[in-house]
């Protein structure tokens, strides 16, 4: 479980096919305060376990699936990835409750300045906007956002400063895609209204 407060953007140093999933080397700094084999690790909003870590690095498996079902697909050596630990339950939520589980990929629609402000759209996969409500949350690339504005499957979110300075987003542009994960709560309502209809 995790909050969506990234804590820093990450490098890729290598990605690579290997005999049994993919092989993801990260170059971190902060994120690997108390690093432990095993630990959960947030990779823009994905979570993965680390299997192995040094003073520099973080190493993953990743499953084909994890790599076809996320923007993981598009990664390559000096890509920025967002990085967060997992929720510590003496700890604070500054975000929202985020799980780490990717429900599908969001195109950037439109990514620029307004005023002193960003401004993001993206269109969420078909059906998806059934999740999103003007004021909730929605993590992207497993950051912690407000959504501003809803039209069908498209949202918007504004951005702070901060945001922009410590996340991968800075670097977003039209057209790339980004990790989508819409709020738990909704999705449990949706399930439980389907099976007591049925």
């Amino acid at each position: 479980m995790f909050t969506g407060i990234v804590e820093e953007a990450g490098r890729v140093v290598a990605f690579t096919q290997g005999g049994a999933s993919w092989r993801l080397q990260i170059a971190a700094g902060a994120t690997l305060a108390g690093a432990a084999v095993g630990d959960s690790i947030a990779v823009n909003g994905c979570c993965l376990t680390v299997t192995q870590f040094d003073a520099g690095h973080f190493y993953f498996d990743v499953l084909e699936e994890t790599r076809r079902l996320t923007n993981f697909s598009a990664l390559a050596p000096g890509a920025a990835v967002n990085l967060e630990r997992s929720l510590h339950f003496d700890g604070k939520v500054g975000g929202h409750f985020v799980t780490g589980h990717i429900d599908g990929l969001g195109l950037v629609e439109v990514f620029e300045q307004r005023g002193n402000d960003y401004y993001l759209r993206v269109r969420g996969p078909a059906g998806s906007g059934r999740y999103v409500i003007h004021k909730g949350s929605i993590a992207i690339d497993g950051i912690s956002l407000t959504v501003a504005e809803v039209e069908g499957d498209s949202l918007a979110v504004w951005l702070i400063p901060t945001t922009l300075a410590v996340t991968n987003l800075r670097g977003r542009r039209a057209g790339e895609q980004v990790n989508l994960e819409f709020d738990l709560l909704g999705k449990y309502v949706e399930k439980l209204l389907q099976h007591r209809a049925g």
